[in-house]
Parts: structure tokens; sequence; C-alpha cells
């Protein structure tokens, strides 16, 4: 990404675009400034570290537990139930 900006802007950008910022902010507040920033830099990539680091701790763990499985709804060998009742059985149909 920075050879892409470098890539848009000159040399004689870059100046015009420092000389702006020594003119807005002054000498004075140039090091504050930039110590500010480089420190916003420094927090951003601990932060995406950790962030990278829970994400793969978290998909190296096995689960401490195995996965519950429920019970078949009919055991194996027994016949299922029938949902109609044995009086409608005996019930002639046309």
């Amino acid at each position: 990404m920075n050879v892409m900006i470098a890539a848009m802007l000159g040399g004689w950008e870059i100046v015009l675009i420092l000389a702006v910022v020594l003119i807005l902010f002054g000498a004075k507040k140039l090091p504050e400034l930039a110590k500010g920033l480089g420190s916003g830099i420094k927090e951003f990539k601990k932060a995406t570290r950790e962030v990278t680091d829970e994400i793969s701790t978290a998909m190296d763990e096995t689960p401490s537990q195995p996965q519950r499985r429920l019970p078949p709804t009919n055991p194996p060998g027994s016949e299922p139930q029938s949902t109609v009742s044995k009086s409608e059985d005996n019930i002639p149909r046309s």
C-alpha cells in the first residue's frame, strides 16, 4: 500500500504536504505529533497481534469435554410407536 501511495504522490507533493503540516502545527508541536502518531501505530499493531493470537489459539484448542449426543428416539430392535389409536384401526374405510 505504501508503494501505491508513493506512486501517486511525487516529490514536490510530499514537500508541499510537509510544509502545510509545519505551518499548521508549528515546529514545537511536530515532535509531539510524531510521538503520538508512533504510539498510536504501535498500539494498533499490538492489538492486531493479540487478536490474531487469540484466533489462532481458539482454532488450535480441542474441546475439553466431548460433545453429548442425543439418544435415538427409537432404540434399535424396538418397533416404532404408532400414532393411530387401536380403536381407529378397526373402523372400516370406504
